[in-house]
């Protein structure tokens, strides 16, 4: 009976709507709305056809961004829409001039919609009644699919657009119903944390965790459950699991829908305004309604489920991994192994091993010259490049910038190599395609790769010190702080730094103000502009973004010369000046002091340890008093983990794909993300609300991908 009960308040609160809906409702409302005009907009009978391909601007020539007016059949370049795609805005003037109030987007008709505009409303909306309005230009929307630059499937080679392959455009999908097949609404550009939801909801130990536990969780939730994370994981896995809101449309309303030619909205699925409201609380980015990065919400997501224990199991636990840091003095040959905790392995996109380099260089001639002629591009030549070429760059020494030798004390070249300490139950996986340009305008590496089925990564085991290897000795870099005030101190220091003024230029050149990319430089701890970049996105909108560097005076110096500052005391203990310093770039006193300790008070390196570890929590006093030891590995996984160390489910290093995440687009910050998943045999494709049987799954363009360990 309390089962029941439960599973009745489960079901209310998944249909309640949320309570925690921002303000502007724009902001989270994604459901386009029925245009006023659809039912009664007038079509003129001007015998317009439009014809398959080879459409432009009827005004200016051009040939993207084209759109077809629904009253006259104008065709005409916009401006105005969402995408960004350039124009001259004919459309909008075409209206303003007829008053015909909807268009239709050439390229996106599909037998399931189109991408309608309606200029009166201000607004993308709905047309019910599109088939017909398309039908009398000559459009058959059965016929149509997803192009690019206006060419129809029948004009161009076999389709290999992004968009297209990732999402199956073209082929039929069949629909899937039931438990795990359910899907999600977007919220706005939140098909991010659609995906990422999926995948984490695929795995056994988030399901037994929040699923499983559900009557538990409910009966311990407060007052307020939508303040609850371990209540709104519970509802949104309930939602996705329990197969209530995954079920097939009865015959009578298939056979209404497709008599009166009209596509009606879909019940199925459910929306995660509550889980969403809440996960992005206080996030400047996720809280917003532009599209995110997967990876970066994934980590997020794992950093609250560890804030949030649910009894002894935490299923994050099958992510985490130790990875094993060798680094050596090129010149001495010495080394320092220290271990970081880890939850997705990164893979560097090796684009110098494509293996289809004359193709590349001829297809950049033959796009450059359709472009100057204003044709349409050649079919599109995507790098190959072998996974093998991406795990071997992940696994090769690299150097380290700034690398002060102990053993020499003094700046030297110093190189460090990455190996797995445990290998995790679940290895994810990323494909760095992000990167920048030479303008430092970020943009996507659009390869493929050919992502194994099976993967053994057996050989990348770390294997700690080695026979004849060395040690580099625990001392920190000096820094001398002269006898003199203390203004003159806070400028040696600020000149100690050494401000990358040529990482500032990068920032500054990209419209920000300079004040704020000092900052971002500064508080990165000089790591480049492209950490910088990621700061400014995460800070820009604070109150004193642009406000000058102010750095607060040190405090009273303990004692003169080296020893006051930098040097290592017989306890272990991090000078109070260090501290502050650290304290006043706006971290808390407990994780200035541990990563000082982690790092044997060197202050530089203190920084680095922050910024590479975000998920850590802030701990008492008492359990900083433990770490009081020695600078080696073991200290540095009490320092991220307090005095247990880090719950490790190690095993073997062979691995079997069962998910990956995709990503379409140029950008983190625009585009779609759509998730690929292997159920019961066969892979099924998560597209925001659509979930259908896959027929060709794109496992060579994924972004994110999740194996499992094959048991040995």
């Amino acid at each position: 009976m309390f089962v029941f009960q439960v599973t009745i308040a489960c079901d209310a609160l998944l249909s309640a709507k949320s309570p925690y809906r921002k303000q502007e409702p724009d902001s989270w409302e994604e459901e386009l709305q029925a245009s006023k005009h659809a039912k009664a907009l007038v079509q003129l009978d001007n015998g317009v056809r439009i014809p398959p391909s080879g459409w432009k601007c009827s005004k200016c020539d051009l040939r993207e961004n084209l759109w077809l007016n629904l009253t006259d059949g104008s065709v005409l370049c916009g401006k105005w829409f969402f995408d960004g795609s350039g124009g001259n805005g004919h459309a909008m003037e075409h209206y303003k001039e007829t008053g015909y109030p909807l268009a239709v987007k050439l390229g996106t008709i599909t037998p399931d919609g189109a991408d309608v505009y309606s200029f009166d409303e201000e607004e993308p909306v709905l047309d019910p009644h599109i088939a017909k309005h398309l039908a009398h230009f000559g459009i058959d929307m059965l016929q149509m699919q997803v192009t690019e630059n206006g060419l129809r499937d029948n004009d161009i080679k076999p389709r290999v657009s992004e968009w297209e392959v990732i999402q199956e455009a073209g082929v039929k999908l069949k629909p899937m119903y039931g438990p795990g097949y359910t899907g999600m609404k977007n919220l706005g550009n939140s098909c991010y944390l659609n995906a990422v939801m999926q995948a984490i909801f695929s795995i056994p130990e988030f399901q037994r965790t929040y699923v499983g536990n559900l009557p538990r969780i409910f009966d311990y939730s407060p007052l307020d459950p939508t303040q609850d994370f371990n209540t709104q994981m519970a509802k949104l896995g309930h939602g996705l699991l329990s197969g209530q809101y995954s079920k097939p449309p009865m015959k009578s309303e298939l056979i209404e829908q497709v008599m009166k030619e009209e596509h009606k909205p879909q019940h199925n699925g459910i929306s995660p305004r509550m889980f969403k409201a809440f996960i992005s609380k206080g996030h400047p980015e996720f809280s917003s309604n532009r599209q995110q990065d997967a990876q970066e919400f994934f980590l997020h997501l794992i950093n609250l489920v560890e804030r949030n224990p649910v009894g002894s199991e935490n299923p994050s636990d099958v992510f985490r991994f130790l990875v094993e840091e060798r680094t050596q003095c090129c010149q001495s040959r010495k080394v320092r192994y220290t271990e970081r905790v880890d939850y997705i392995m990164q893979l560097p996109v090796a684009m110098e091993a494509a293996t289809n380099k004359d193709e590349l260089i001829a297809y950049e001639l033959k796009r450059r010259e359709a472009e100057a002629t204003r044709r349409p591009p050649p079919e599109l030549v995507r790098a190959k490049i072998p996974f093998s070429a991406c795990l071997q760059a992940f696994s090769e020494p690299n150097n380290v910038e700034d690398f002060w030798s102990s053993a020499l004390q003094a700046k030297s070249a110093g190189v460090k190599t990455s190996r797995f300490a445990s290998f995790p139950e679940y290895l994810v996986v990323q494909i760095k395609k992000f990167t920048f340009g030479l303008d430092w305008i970020p943009k996507k590496l659009d390869v493929s790769v050919d992502m194994p089925d099976f993967l053994d990564i057996s050989h990348l085991r770390a294997r700690g010190l080695q026979p004849g290897e060395e040690e580099l000795p625990d001392i920190a870099p000096p820094i001398v702080i002269p006898d003199d005030s203390k203004d003159h101190m806070t400028n040696h220091f600020m000149e100690s730094l050494d401000i990358d003024e040529s990482s500032v230029m990068q920032l500054a050149e990209m419209g920000f103000p300079l004040e704020a990319c000092r900052k971002a430089v500064y508080y990165t701890g000089n790591l480049g502009a492209e950490v910088a970049f990621n700061w400014i996105i995460a800070h820009m909108e604070e109150p004193d973004f642009a406000e000058p560097l102010a750095i607060p005076a040190f405090g009273e110096v303990a004692s003169s010369g080296a020893a006051a500052f930098g040097a290592v005391g017989l306890d272990n203990q991090p000078p109070e000046e260090m501290v502050a310093i650290i304290i006043s770039m706006g971290f808390q006193r407990n994780l200035a002091i541990r990563a000082l300790k982690a790092t044997n008070n060197n202050l530089e390196r203190a920084l680095e340890w922050i910024f590479s570890h975000p998920d850590l929590e802030e701990e008492s006093e008492p359990a900083l008093d433990m770490m009081d030891m020695e600078n080696n590995a073991n200290a540095n996984i009490l320092a991220e983990t307090g005095s247990e160390g880090p719950r490790i489910k190690d095993g073997s290093g062979k691995y079997e794909l069962f998910g990956f995440i995709s990503h379409m687009g140029t950008s983190t910050m625009s585009g779609h993300y759509v998730c690929h998943l292997k159920k019961e045999g066969r892979w099924v494709i998560y597209n925001d609300l659509r979930v259908c049987a896959s027929e060709r799954p794109p496992k060579d363009l994924g972004y994110i991908y999740f194996y499992h360990r094959i048991p040995s």
